[in-house]
Parts: C-alpha cells; structure tokens; sequence
C-alpha cells in the first residue's frame, strides 16, 4: 500500500479549518462588515415587543434596528430625526416635494395636515414604498382625524371635554382616535394638550385646553393619553413646560413666561410630571422664553438645553421621544436662522424636529456642527436608534400598506356617533336659571321665538326645540348691520319668550366671535326686554364678549355648534335631559371655574 505523507503545514491549516467548522467560526473575522444575510430570523431570538414604548426606547437595540441602521450613512441618520410636513389637498406639484424629500434625504417621518381620508391613505401607501426606512406617520389631530380631513369623525375640543366629570368617556374617545389613526396607517397624535389655561386672553390654547385647574387638567390628559397608548398609537403631551399663561402665540412671536421655578413647579409642569409618572410615550416642547429656567436673551425653550435636558430629561427623569413644536413658527425663527435652529435643538436635547423650514439647510448645519464639535455623531446616532426602536415598538418593522376597502365607512363607525352624542350630553352646562324659567313649559297663550345669531338657516338647536314646543325660528347674521337688527327687533316684539342661540364663524371655538356692533347690541336688547333662555355654542370665554349676558334668565354653554351638542342643549331647556357639566375655566367675576347647575342640584338660579 502507498504511504501518503501530509505536510505538517497543510495538517496545521486543515485542523484549523475543522475547528473552525464545528466551533461556527465565532470572532474569526472581526473586520467584516454586516449585511441583511447576518441577520437572518433563524440565527436570532425574534423580537419581543416591550410593554411600554419607554423601555424600548431604554435599550434601542435590536436585530432590526441594528440592521436598519447599517445601512444608513451619517447623513442618513440625522434625515431620521426630521419629520415633515404633508397634506392631501395640495395636488401632484406639492406631493412630488414630500416625494423628493422622502427619496433623496430619507427623511424620518410625515405629519399630515388638511385633506381627505382616501387620498391621504394612498398617499401614505405611496410615501411609505418609496422610502427604505418605513415612515413615522403623525398628525396633529387633538379632536380626531376630523380636526384635519373631510368625511371623517371629529369629536370636541378639550374645553368641551373639560366640562365633562366622568373621565371614563375621555378614556373611550382616545380609544376611537386610536382605532382611527391605525385604520390611516398613522402611529402619532400630537395630543393631548396638557397646558393649563388659567389666562382668559390667551390666543393659541384657550379652549384647546382641558381648563384652568390642574388636577382637572391631569386627569383628563392622563385619560386621553391612555386611551391612545393602550390601543397601540403613541400620545404626545403638549406643549412643555405649560403654554397656558401666555397672551402671545407662538406661531407669529415668542412668549414669555414670567413666572418664578416654584410656581412653575407646581402649576405648568405639574401635568407633565404626573403623565411622564403613568408613562406618556412623548413630548413636545414649546417655544416660549422663560428667564427664571434660562436667561439667556430671546431663546425659546425648544433650544435651551437646561429646560430640555437640565428639567425634562434630568430632573423629572424623561425617558420618552422629545418632538420639538413646529420649526416654521415664528416663536424660534424670529430670532433664529434655518439650521441654526435645529443644530441648538439637538444640542438642547430634542430627539425629532417637527416642520422644517429646509431639510438641506438642516442637514449641512448638523453635519457643520458635528465637524465644530457642537455635535457628536455618537449623539445623532443614538436619537436615530432611539426613533428606530420606537418604530419597531409601533410595528413599522412589520409595515403593511393600508387597505382602501371600506376605509370611509370604517372611519365613520356607529360608535364614534353614540360616543359624540354622550359626551355631549355630559358636558352642557347651565350657569343660570332664574325663577326656574327651565325647564321649558310653554304656557297656553305664551308666544315663543327662536333666535340664531351667526346662522345663515335654522340650526340643529331650532329644529330639535319646534318639534317639541309651537316656535317661530329667525336667524340673522354675526356681521348684521342696524337695519337688519331693527327689522329683527321689531319682529320680536310679539313674543314673551326668546330662545337665543349664539355661534361663532366656523364649526370649531374662536377666541373671538367676530360680531358687529349692531348684533352685539341685537344680543343685549333681547336679554334686556325679554325672558331670554341665552345657549352659546362656542368658547366659554366668549361670554365676555357680551356684556350684559348675565341678566339672561337662563344660561347655557354648549361650547360647540357641534350636532350631538345642539341636540343635547335642546333636551336641557325641554327637560328631556338634566345639564351635568361644570364651568371648566373662569371666565369673569359672574362665572368661575366649577359653576354648573347639575343633575344632582334642582335646576334653580344659584345665585
């Protein structure tokens, strides 16, 4: 038999390579790079999904994060702190901006604005397949998808809600929201808004806010939040520290907020604290300038690290995602330029910059301060896993496009409509019933008018009220001029009784009701000379745009000509239904915070 002799080198490099075999290789080659094929599913223990967006964000690391963000250059990975703005309505031009935005920065995220439901869906399907990292889709929708697209469900702004004592209900609204928001392929609602309004002239919160007092405003945020969280889309609380208190709007100058730590301590930031307790996933801050946190000149709290790292991340101990508030406003860019702006909020502490003025101008900024040594790519790099880990957490790893079928009627629940009409009913306050004028029973030779100021046809509260009572209904302008009023007046003279309904210009609360001097004068004359039962469906603080509204015989706020609040105010002047809401904010020295004749009480004058 032949002999065969080995070289003892070849048996070196051939027992290497057995070993190598049977030990899987493990730390052989350290200097080759990563690809989609390191990270097949069988290789690795499949991602458990954290109970809680915060502890994924604590340990943003996982097969697909990591393998996501591999594959994304330095440039790459600032474009994921950015989301940008989009709306449905604007046509092809507009849409192919996002588009270039999506395609050629690799931008993080969109907030939608104004449009429609089924084309915001497929634009979404649209965006979502040209990107390589699935989008984070957001919207500003404190009310609902009906704050922003047409034929969709709207439910009523936080002072409405704010009336209401049973937080339960808030708790089922925010559960709808997020069934909403899930049916649109979106992950983000920049609510709820947890600013205290304790100032009657502020233009930006007002009735955006559950009210003035801060438990109330806690516990409704905290139900809102939670009713969001718990069915899988991220709540954001706004806007931090506390907008409340502040008669500048942010979006055309910067606020200042004059007040000392300690009532700031335990007034504004009290919400915040107490959400960030029970688990709030995100913040937005604010742009106002607040001295006694940072006193350097004109810097809005979006760009002051002691108020976003020094007091939100270090002292109340915030672990969640830090959205800055909308970068085009002029709170921030009175005083700031494009990309200065968002280089300070990142060094401030922000994670994800909201409305950029421009993307490039952004991006080469960071990319300038990084080279400065203003910013570290360390830094960038852990926000964008941290943006990562979070879509991971909302499920964007698993992205699906969103079904058309059936989206409009799937938006447009039976549930949503029994939902508005209970809040409703709950929130209807009355404030006066002089010599228990209410409820309404029409006396035999009693004559009664209904008077809508600010409609163009009879309202939903005209209608409800002449199918139960014998009425004449009248409408008449918000902009009426004298002669309109004095033909108005001299029709009301044969009546004992008016029924007074007063709207502002749209479907949604103003801060100012836009009346002219001749209607306002109509509103004082009929409270005046008749036995007037007076509705405002409108901001609460609209009262004092009425002097005199306080001698009505009886007062009722329906906070928003919304249908189901129309109705319920009708059913409390009928009797058909007992008011239960509570003054949620002060408005003057006739009307505080708490007044409400409720159920509980014997519908009478208080005082």
């Amino acid at each position: 038999m032949r002999r065969i002799y080995y070289h003892p080198l070849l048996i070196v490099c051939l027992s290497a390579i057995l070993l190598c075999l049977l030990s899987g290789c493990e730390g052989t080659d350290t200097r080759r790079h990563n690809t989609h094929d390191d990270f097949h599913p069988q290789e690795h223990e499949p991602y458990v999904r954290p109970s809680s967006l915060i502890e994924a964000l604590e340990n943003p690391t996982s097969q697909w994060v990591d393998s996501v963000f591999n594959t994304l250059t330095p440039e790459q990975r600032i474009a994921q702190l950015m989301v940008v703005e989009a709306f449905s309505d604007k046509g092809p031009k507009y849409e192919a901006d996002v588009m270039r935005l999506i395609k050629k920065y690799q931008v993080g995220g969109i907030i939608f604005f104004q449009g429609g439901p089924v084309r915001q869906a497929k634009l979404t399907n649209k965006y979502q397949a040209a990107a390589n990292v699935p989008l984070l889709i957001a919207m500003d929708a404190e009310t609902g998808v009906g704050m922003r697209l047409d034929s969709t469900v709207q439910y009523p702004y936080q002072q409405m809600l704010g009336a209401i004592e049973d937080n339960g209900l808030i708790y089922k609204m925010g559960a709808e929201v997020a069934d909403e928001f899930k049916r649109l392929g979106m992950h983000v609602n920049f609510a709820p808004v947890a600013d205290i309004n304790n100032n009657a002239a502020n233009p930006i919160i007002g009735y955006r806010a559950f009210g003035e007092d801060r438990l109330d405003v806690t516990a409704k945020s905290l139900a809102y939040m939670q009713g969001m969280q718990e069915n899988g889309i991220l709540a954001t609380a706004k806007h931090f520290p506390g907008h409340g208190d502040t008669d500048i709007d942010s979006h055309y100058d910067l606020p200042i907020i004059p007040y000392s730590r300690h009532r700031l301590d335990s007034l504004e930031l009290y919400p915040f604290k107490e959400l960030i307790k029970y688990g709030v996933g995100s913040i937005m801050v604010a742009h106002m300038h607040i001295p006694k946190l940072d006193s350097s000149r004109y810097l809005p709290s979006t760009l002051s690290r002691p108020i976003v790292t020094g007091l939100l991340k270090e002292k109340l101990q915030f672990k969640g995602l830090i959205f800055t508030d909308a970068m085009v406003m002029k709170g921030v860019t009175k005083y700031f330029k494009p990309g200065e702006a968002e280089v300070r909020a990142l060094m401030a502490g922000n994670d994800i910059l909201e409305r950029l003025n421009s993307v490039p101008k952004a991006i080469d900024a960071i990319k300038a301060a990084i080279q400065q040594g203003y910013l570290t790519q360390e830094e960038i790099d852990l926000k964008c896993k941290r943006v990562l880990a979070a879509k991971q957490w909302l499920g964007l790893d698993n992205y699906k496009p969103i079904d058309l079928h059936n989206l409009y009627e799937d938006l447009n629940p039976p549930i949503s409509d029994s939902t508005n009409r209970v809040l409703a009913e709950a929130a209807i306050t009355m404030l006066q019933n002089k010599k228990r004028l209410l409820p309404l029973k029409p006396k035999r030779k009693e004559r009664i008018a209904t008077v809508s100021v600010g409609a163009v046809r009879p309202t939903a509260f005209q209608r409800e009220i002449a199918k139960h009572a014998k009425t004449t209904a009248y409408v008449i302008s918000r902009k009426a001029n004298k002669k309109d009023v004095e033909k108005l007046k001299k029709q009301l003279r044969k009546y004992d009784v008016v029924l007074l309904s007063l709207y502002g210009p749209s479907m949604s609360p103003s801060n100012k009701l836009g009346y002219s001097d001749a209607s306002t004068a109509l509103v004082q004359d009929i409270i005046r000379s008749k036995k007037t039962v007076t509705v405002l469906f409108d901001n609460a603080y609209a009262l004092n745009q009425f002097p005199g509204i306080e001698h009505s015989r009886a007062l009722l706020v329906g906070y928003q000509p919304l249908f189901h609040a129309q109705i319920a105010t009708a059913h409390v002047v009928l009797g058909k239904l007992q008011p239960r809401g509570r003054l949620p904010v002060t408005v003057n020295e006739h009307f505080g915070y708490g007044d409400g004749i409720r159920k509980d009480k014997p519908m009478i004058a208080t005082r």
